[in-house]
């Protein structure tokens, strides 16, 4: 379960435990060890699993699980920098931790990703298909197995929560935005005019992700859109959103997250995380949301 190069070597010395490249058969045990280990992700667990396995046709990734079905772990090169490895996810069930599985794998897969070209490891989120930005603080032996591996942390993410029982109301901006002339649309048969219009602001990256979004909303001013807001590229997670640089100041960014906040409330979610946020504040007075999962981003030379 592979798009690349050869699977991770496997070893059969007394006390390395084997590492292979998973297969589809191995789909299942995958999605459980995931649920067991991921213990402040357990209800989204398969559906991260589920996106992991449908990456970007380009996207150079490898699955590796442990022979006995006790550990797994994704990898992946970055699209726009070879140079560069992901430890996209790593999850070892909790009757096998502590056995030295996680070690090994990792080893695997720095082994896979030097085959790929990467001379840098990094447990880091490789957009556009990423588990977290990095490693969840709260996940205190994910974070010191990568320091004991001699990785170093070179960078801070976070997530904000956002309380979808909170006011998310549109109607007043909506009046006030179309005696602008804008309006604002939900992305149905029209999205691909939507994806191009992220692609030429913000890149493949978010257009991909906005392609693979369960809802997308957008608006317009004489034909001409202004911003786009998506979610559900990730599981249960708000985005990507944005707005031209010359709309910005319209009040068109609050009115599409409210809008997809409220989709995601009606899809029976009680909260929604909006992922990898740069500006705090306007989220903050958007919505009230909060700064609440706090990711490390750690790195290591392969060479």
């Amino acid at each position: 379960m592979e798009n690349g190069a050869e699977s991770g070597a496997e070893d059969g010395r007394a006390g390395v435990p084997e590492i292979r490249a998973a297969t589809a058969e191995d789909t299942a045990a995958i999605g459980e060890i995931a649920r067991a280990a991921l213990i402040l992700d357990a209800e989204h667990a398969s559906a991260l699993v589920a996106r992991l396995l449908r990456p970007p046709p380009a996207r150079r990734w490898t699955a590796l699980v442990t022979r006995g079905l006790d550990g797994v772990l994704f990898a992946s090169v970055s699209e726009g920098d070879r140079s560069a490895g992901h430890v996209d996810l790593l999850a070892v069930a909790p009757r096998a931790q502590r056995g030295g599985l996680g070690r090994a794998l990792v080893a695997a897969a720095e082994d896979w990703l030097r085959g790929q070209g990467a001379v840098e490891a990094r447990f880091a989120g490789n957009p556009p298909c990423y588990a977290w930005p990095g490693v969840d603080v709260r996940y205190t032996p994910a974070a010191c197995l990568a320091e004991s591996l001699g990785y170093e942390q070179y960078g801070v993410a976070w997530n904000m929560t956002a309380d979808l029982t909170a006011d998310l109301s549109t109607r007043a901006d909506l009046v006030r935005l179309a005696d602008l002339g804008v309006t604002v649309h939900e992305a149905a048969q029209d999205r691909r005019a939507v994806l191009a219009f992220v692609r030429e602001h913000w890149g493949d990256t978010w257009a991909w992700e906005t392609e693979q979004a369960t809802g997308c909303h957008y608006a317009s001013r004489g034909g001409k859109l202004l911003g786009f807001a998506a979610w559900g590229a990730r599981p249960a997670w708000f985005g990507p959103m944005g707005v031209a640089q010359d709309a910005r100041g319209l009040g068109v960014g609050r009115v599409l997250l409210r809008r997809c906040l409220a989709e995601q409330r009606a899809s029976g979610l009680a909260s929604a995380q909006i992922s990898w946020v740069g500006p705090l504040g306007f989220y903050s007075r958007a919505v009230g949301a909060r700064a609440e999962r706090v990711f490390w981003l750690y790195r290591r030379d392969l060479r």
